[in-house]
């Protein structure tokens, strides 16, 4: 658990298991923190969550509706910057948007203990610590049980702490060099925190058999059988007594992959975040901004982060959120289909690149035909998915349009509710075979990533945009995927779209979805055909 000698010594240390404690590299005593639990929370969410976060959600996770949310959060910040600018170094950044803490030279207790317990070359010794150290309460003088949305958080890391926890005395629980007692100890601490898993429960009456004798594991696994039938589940196996770790069940979920964002500003001075995800000197594959993104957000999607992790495993992954939403600058003067194109060359320009492939997915199809006609330089392949030409006002009878700017002026009447009725007005079809849990994520995440007024400037420009006299003018080799069942863009607009632009090559998935989730087999097509599209085979 030391740090590698070869690495720098951190400026600050910070204790977030037990009582929150921030140390300097030149003091012998902790620094004094601020007197208010909610600036200590505010610090440690900072530090948890390791990247940019928009004020107004800081606001809405720390400060319940009081007369100035942003006054309180500035006064809180006024406190934490001596605490963590120190030094000369710059931890603690904030826009008229944005705060952030970087950790880059911050010694973070929880992050050693999760590393650890991704290490599988760790030894027993690490093993142990990490273990010691992940027994203390995160943030436990922090808890703001009036404040809903931290205190679901706060769960949600305390959960992942018990289950980093159980990982860690699971492995100690199998080490050959520690000692049959310890073994059977470290089963027992990891049986207390995955009370109900079945290979726990095996380790403890395998351990006790061969320490204590048949008569003693014949009465442990009794008293656990009792546990297990008590709580509505079967009675483990017995007579699976595998020396070996057997497999974590369930798997847990992937790491986030690690991705840099950074900021650039468009022409008009809009803040625009992007980030790359990928290895440094993989071919790149940029992806066009569409409804809705948010770079941080995206990751925790169970619709199509597995989509972007895939690519990211062969290109370098570069995606951006658009002007009005995300990390981006959501105060902005123009929301237009020229300023959507704007920002795609504004991003590209900034990633340093040269020549690459381009996905453009719903609306962003139709940004990227535009970036393709007039960058025919830059663009080596076009992949469209789910696009389309030519917005809804191009074709819609005068019953049409009073209909859909009718649900336009309801999504946005009702966008900031925690009801999600009104977004569903039009999430569904986006959808139509997501299961429950999928839609609610999707609910909260379009609510998350942008405000009422800029979703119905989104769906302005959407029903405007029109590259109808374009499609004849692209050059770069084009592949457009289009759902068979698609009941938001039918599946004739993915073969018109393709008949219309110079041999482009149509590929139908078996989907009703406009938005692929990652879990159907249409999305492992999706990213087979884009890959064996630009390997040119």
């Amino acid at each position: 658990m030391a740090t590698s000698p070869s690495a720098p010594s951190p400026g600050l240390s910070v204790n977030l298991l037990g009582r929150l404690e921030v140390r300097s590299h030149d003091r012998a005593q902790p620094l004094a923190l601020p007197a208010s639990r909610k600036t200590r929370a505010l610090l440690g969410y900072l530090l948890l969550t390791g990247s940019p976060q928009r004020r107004d959600r800081l606001c809405e996770l720390f400060w319940d509706l009081p007369d100035d949310p942003r006054g309180a959060l500035r006064w809180s910040l006024t406190k934490l910057r001596p605490l963590l600018n120190r030094d000369g170094v710059e931890r603690l950044t904030a826009d008229r948007e944005r705060v952030e803490i970087l950790t880059t030279d911050i010694d973070v207790d929880l992050h050693r203990v999760r590393a650890c317990a991704d290490d599988d070359a760790a030894s027993a010794d690490a093993l142990a610590e990490a273990w010691r150290s992940a027994t203390g309460v995160l943030l436990e003088d922090s808890d703001l049980p009036n404040q809903g949305g931290f205190t679901l958080w706060l769960e949600a890391e305390r959960d992942s702490i018990r289950q980093a926890r159980a990982t860690l005395a699971r492995r100690l629980a199998f080490v050959p060099e520690v000692p049959a007692e310890e073994q059977l100890v470290w089963a027992g601490r990891w049986l207390e925190d995955a009370p109900f898993d079945p290979e726990a429960a095996r380790a403890v009456v395998r351990l006790t058999r061969r320490i204590r004798g048949g008569v003693e594991a014949g009465r442990r696994a009794d008293e656990l059988a009792a546990a297990f039938r008590d709580a509505g589940l079967p009675s483990p196996d017995w007579t699976i007594t595998e020396d070996a770790p057997p497999p974590l069940s369930p798997p847990a979920p992937p790491p986030r992959p690690r991705q840099t964002v950074r900021f650039v500003r468009a022409r008009d001075g809009v803040s625009l975040a992007w980030a790359s995800v990928g290895a440094e000197n993989a071919p790149p594959l940029v992806k066009a901004a569409n409804w809705l993104t948010h770079l941080e957000l995206d990751w925790e999607a169970p619709i199509w982060s597995p989509l972007y992790r895939d690519l990211a495993m062969t290109h370098r992954l570069v995606r951006y959120d658009g002007r009005g939403c995300g990390l981006s600058d959501w105060e902005v003067p123009e929301i237009t289909f020229e300023t959507f194109v704007s920002d795609l060359e504004t991003a590209v320009d900034a990633a340093g690149l040269d020549r690459f492939p381009l996905l453009g997915i719903s609306q962003g199809a139709s940004v990227s035909i535009e970036y393709a006609v007039r960058h025919p330089e830059r663009v080596s392949h076009l992949i469209l998915f789910g696009g389309y030409p030519a917005g809804w006002r191009h074709f819609a009878s005068p019953q049409e349009v009073r209909e859909r700017e009718a649900v336009m002026v309801l999504t946005e009447a009702g966008w900031g509710r925690t009801d999600p009725a009104y977004r569903r007005l039009f999430s569904g079809t986006f959808m139509p075979d997501a299961t429950t849990d999928e839609l609610d994520w999707f609910d909260e995440f379009q609510r998350r990533t942008t405000s009422a007024r800029n979703a119905n400037r989104f769906l302005q420009a959407f029903s405007e945009l029109d590259v109808r006299d374009r499609l004849g003018q692209v050059r770069a080799p084009t592949l457009i995927l289009h759902s068979r069942a698609d009941r938001r863009i039918p599946f004739a607009t993915g073969r018109a779209l393709a008949a219309a632009i110079p041999r482009a090559e149509l590929v139908g998935l078996d989907s009703n979805n406009h938005l692929l989730i990652g879990r159907e087999p249409a999305a492992a097509a999706f990213t087979a055909a884009v890959r064996r599209f630009i390997a040119g085979t």
